[in-house]
């Protein structure tokens, strides 16, 4: 007997405690054909397939390669608001996205009426360091890259100005939805990270009306 994914007892247990039939068994799998919250034959463990519960757009947690995750990556404006954002497998490395996320920019019109597109500079931290992939590709966009290099020694001053991302992480990470991610689906779990960036720039924009 399950309750969604849970078991809470298999035919022979209720067989012989609940006086239920053991021909109940074969009975019960094709009932859960059609209705996986009823009665279906027992297995081991709580969860249905395991190891494909976390869906797409998940992988190894560097941290804990017995558990697959989600990484968010996020990039802001000198003030934290959030102008992009993806979401990949946990073991995919932050260089492999920081052009897409500097593409994905929409454009925003200034003042005159022109529409910018481009940011003058990008920030980040090491784990950027990466000089074709990601420094020459910036400056190929006109983009001047502020890019600290690996094995140098800290103090740079870079982190008084990259902090705003990480508190944008913050403001969005204090939407209990966002903060894990429960959805097998991809696209379900982008949809609540854009409106988890449109939260912030709402509360940012109340600030002027």
């Amino acid at each position: 007997m399950r309750v969604r994914h849970d078991l809470l007892a298999s035919p022979a247990r209720l067989a012989g405690r609940r006086g239920v039939e053991e021909s109940v068994a074969d009975d019960a799998r094709c009932v859960g054909r059609v209705q996986p919250h009823r009665m279906v034959g027992g297995r081991d463990g709580q969860l249905f397939h395991a190891s494909a519960f976390w869906g797409a757009k998940t992988g190894p947690n560097p941290t804990d390669r017995g558990k697959n995750g989600t990484k968010r990556h996020l990039i802001v404006d000198a003030a934290g608001t959030p102008l992009a954002i993806e979401h990949t497998a946990a073991n995919v490395n932050e260089s492999q996205m920081a052009i897409a996320l500097v593409d994905a920019i929409p454009s925003i019109k200034q003042p005159d009426g022109t529409r910018r597109r481009r940011p003058v500079t990008v920030f980040a931290d090491r784990a950027y360091d990466a000089e074709e992939k990601i420094r020459d590709a910036l400056r190929r966009r006109g983009i001047i890259p502020f890019i600290p290099k690996r094995r140098t020694p800290h103090g740079s001053g870079l982190g008084r100005i990259r902090y705003v991302v990480e508190a944008a992480f913050d403001w969005l990470f204090n939407n209990r939805r966002l903060r894990v991610r429960y959805e097998k689906r991809d696209d379900i779990h982008d949809a609540f990270l854009a409106i988890g960036c449109l939260l912030i720039c709402w509360r940012r924009l109340q600030r002027f009306c």
